[in-house]
């Protein structure tokens, strides 16, 4: 582990996303020098299924021995990056750090992937980055040891990287791409960096991805923030890097990396756009209950991602899921790909496609066709998407509930 050395002591950092995960760790790091830390993230009250809000996480920080700012923000709204920038600057007097923690994730290839998936992805991880820095940097050339540190990969255009979630990789590229225009655009005046980790982190994010089972092949995020907490030490003139946590702490002469891991010992799983054999690391993810996102999309349907579904549902029909089933299904889809649909486990060996069912239904499903989706791919949980209200249902709850037994068969395929 990387010890504290104080050289972070009255700076003031504004982090984006760091009411939890690897954001909330360099968040604590800096706090221990005793810095200014603004949370700048969206969660204000508690969320059903992720940890921490922006006031857990400023409390954290002061119980740490720093000072906080907490700010709800939205980093794809102007508005809310500016009164943020605004209120740190007229609390602490100025900004000396920027952290783009802030991200979004599908990894879904491209005709798996909504528009608004893809304009959640650019709003956030490109556009919000640079409108972000380019908010704050007026105050960074104003403090006398300023940096811009961005959670993004090195700029590695392997088609491997690409092919199965080309809109991420845009995404998060983009972020890498602000790194080497604005490191060069502001040298010599501001430190612009990159760091990414060279194993999973353990975040919320990686739980929902990866499933039951890949916590204990990634390390926590405290690699992250000792990482980070080492390029931010150093002076403006380092700047234009794309640093992998395990090289920084090295250099910082520490060796062992198994305090960082969630179970010493254990393989770990290589991150994304490192070139260790990224194959095998989908092939791992499955072997610990991966979920779909991670395993190669199936072949596109000529009817599109639903009937991908529908061709998927047809794979596990049997005499023997219609017999323990007896139900007729309707779906009633809405969305970028709306449609009618029905799944007849009542009659023979089960049947599934477009249109209406011959007869009427027992229960009629009526949702979004990207959350139906998900749905039958074990991404979304059916008692979620009811509770949320992505879901309604109509007649036989009973035997709407029996659905999720093939769900589950398809979850595994």
């Amino acid at each position: 582990m990387l010890p504290n050395s104080g050289k972070l002591a009255g700076r003031t950092l504004f982090i984006t996303g760091a009411s939890r995960g690897i954001g909330k760790a360099i968040a604590l790091k800096a706090a221990r020098d005793g810095a200014n830390v603004v949370i700048a993230a969206k969660t204000a009250q508690p969320h059903p299924k992720l940890p921490g809000t922006i006031y857990s996480a400023a409390q954290e920080v002061e119980n740490a021995g720093g000072k906080a700012l907490a700010c709800v923000v939205d980093i794809r709204d102007e508005k809310q990056v500016e009164d943020a920038v605004r209120k740190a600057v007229a609390k602490f007097g100025g900004i000396d750090i920027l952290v783009n923690n802030a991200s979004a994730i599908t990894l879904t290839g491209t005709l798996h992937t909504p528009m608004k998936k893809v304009d959640l992805m650019l709003g956030i991880n490109l556009r919000g980055t640079y409108m972000t820095s380019k908010l704050v940097i007026p105050h960074l050339l104003k403090s006398s040891s300023p940096h811009i540190l961005n959670l993004s990969p090195p700029l590695n255009l392997n088609p491997v990287w690409f092919k199965n979630h080309t809109a991420y990789t845009m995404a998060k590229y983009g972020m890498s791409m602000c790194v080497l225009g604005m490191a060069e655009e502001f040298r010599g005046q501001i430190a612009v960096n990159a760091l990414w980790p060279r194993t999973a982190i353990q975040t919320a994010a990686m739980d929902m991805l990866g499933g039951e089972g890949v916590a204990k092949q990634c390390r926590t995020a405290h690699i992250m923030a000792d990482a980070a907490y080492a390029v931010l030490s150093r002076p403006k003139t380092f700047t234009g890097h794309f640093l992998v946590d395990e090289d920084v702490l090295r250099e910082q002469g520490v060796h062992d990396m198994d305090p960082y891991a969630v179970q010493p010992g254990h393989p770990l799983l290589p991150d994304f756009f490192l070139d260790e054999d990224p194959e095998e690391l989908a092939r791992q993810m499955e072997q610990h209950g991966a979920t779909p996102a991670f395993k190669p999309p199936p072949s596109p349907s000529p009817g599109g991602p639903i009937e991908s579904t529908f061709e998927v549902i047809r794979g596990v029909l049997s005499e023997e899921l219609v017999k323990s089933t007896k139900a007729l299904y309707q779906f009633d889809l809405s969305g970028e790909h709306a449609g009618v649909w029905f799944l007849d486990l009542k009659n023979g060996a089960g049947s599934a496609g477009r249109g209406q069912p011959d007869a009427a239904p027992d229960v009629v499903m009526t949702m979004d066709s990207d959350d139906f989706g998900k749905m039958f791919a074990g991404q979304l949980k059916p008692t979620l998407a009811f509770m949320s209200g992505k879901l309604r249902i109509k007649g036989d709850m009973t035997l709407a509930i029996k659905l999720e037994k093939m769900m589950g068969r398809m979850a595994k395929l």
